[in-house]
């Protein structure tokens, strides 16, 4: 289809659906958008998915799909199809380099209902959310970068504009330029990280367990267990080195052994899966920034993922954050018959999760992100041992998996 021409289809309505909300445009086709896409069409809605790359892709490693995202993915019916790539994640572990002191120790088993996470590639999460998509008939429109949206109307880089929709949702992520327009304003963090896929290094690596070295802040190293990638049987594992991203340049500069050298000092275990990397190239430097929409809805908009909110990745819940979001706004759209009232209810209902994790993450980074030496003296000898003192590691395990605040009725939790 040729860019601008899209049109929407006539009015679909089903049981209970609101028939002033029929066509949906959603800005994005990762794991935010994908997701609300698929929501709003199995509601009987309209959906076109605007896309900027020519082919809809995943961009980036691995996460961990922590029990708040699995839970979405139960509602939508894909948790089986995500399995059967994933790993089952029971336990974060993290230590200090010099002395080996325990710094970080999750168990998803002190939940209060225990549920493990899944390490995932993101490969493998696109295919089931795009698959699903296709299948409920979720329209893709590609190559099309859109760079606002005005009253339903959307208008991408090249200044075609397509028709207005009843409701536009930007899953554009955390530069998108409709969130920028509604006041976001993303504050770049000093650090940002090197991710890597990797075959599954094997012993002594544990393939139920997120590992991590630190020495002092400023270095930070993990292991993923994430599964494998759609088609292939092959064990994965996503690398990451924590990195200033001014510092990014020089280290390319440098080549890869001296870099080597360095991780291999602090965790010998990692030798075998740094041979695996042999070329700058094979590792990605992620960028991050910090923001929080005030309201994340305007005329016929709702912002989703990361355009809404974003910051570190130090509790592991940008994908999460973003599958709530999906939910929360396709509960809003169905059980209430005017827009103003759905967009209002799902900014309402997200309000205090998302600020809660927002202002944990910006917390928690500077103990693992930063210079100086004070902060992670406090982690290594005062948050290791108060994470050990009764009901801490309920509590601990609950934060981790974005249960604190859950927007979700309890029943469904």
């Amino acid at each position: 289809m040729a860019p601008g021409r899209v049109q929407p289809r006539p009015h679909r309505t089903g049981p209970g659906l609101s028939p002033h909300i029929g066509q949906v445009a959603v800005v994005g086709a990762g794991p935010s958008g994908l997701a609300a896409a698929l929501m709003l069409a199995r509601q009987g809605r309209d959906v076109v998915v605007f896309e900027r790359f020519e082919q809809a892709a995943p961009v980036g490693a691995g996460f961990m799909l922590q029990p708040t995202g699995l839970a979405v993915l139960d509602d939508l019916g894909l948790i089986p199809r995500v399995e059967a790539m994933a790993q089952p994640i029971d336990h974060i572990f993290g230590r200090e380099a010099r002395r080996g002191r325990v710094v970080l120790d999750v168990r998803y088993a002190d939940l209060h209902r225990p549920r493990p996470a899944l390490g995932v590639h993101r490969a493998a999460l696109f295919e089931v959310l795009h698959n699903a998509c296709v299948e409920a008939g979720v329209r893709f429109e590609t190559g099309r970068e859109i760079v606002a949206a005005d009253a339903g109307r959307l208008t991408d880089a090249r200044g075609v504009s397509t028709p207005a929709f009843d409701l536009v949702v930007d899953a554009s992520g955390a530069r998108s330029p409709i969130a920028a327009a509604l006041g976001a304003r993303p504050r770049p963090l000093a650090y940002g990280a090197l991710w890597a896929t990797t075959p599954w290094p094997g012993p002594p690596f544990d393939p139920r367990a997120l590992q991590q070295v630190y020495s002092g802040a400023a270095r930070m190293i993990g292991v993923l267990p994430v599964g494998a990638r759609p088609g292939s049987p092959a064990r994965l594992a996503t690398f990451f080195w924590s990195l200033k991203t001014a510092d990014h340049p020089a280290w390319r500069a440098a080549g890869l052994e001296p870099w080597k050298a360095e991780v291999r000092a602090l965790w010998p275990e990692t030798a075998g899966l740094l041979e695996t990397l042999t070329d700058p190239d094979q590792l990605t430097l992620a960028r991050y920034g910090h923001h929080t929409l005030a309201r994340p809805v305007a005329d016929r908009l709702a912002v989703i993922g990361d355009a809404a909110h974003s910051t570190s990745p130090q509790l592991g819940q940008g994908v999460n954050m973003g599958l709530l979001d999906a939910w929360s706004l396709a509960d809003a759209l169905a059980t209430r018959s005017e827009l103003h009232d759905a967009l209002s209810a799902y900014a309402r209902v997200r309000r205090w999760h998302v600020r809660l994790y927002q202002a944990l993450s910006l917390g928690f980074t500077p103990f693992y992100q930063a210079d100086g030496r004070l902060l992670p003296w406090v982690r290594d000898h005062v948050l290791g041992k108060v994470s050990r003192l009764p009901l801490s590691p309920r509590l601990l395990a609950a934060t981790v998996s974005g249960l604190l605040l859950d927007p979700r009725p309890h029943d469904r939790r």
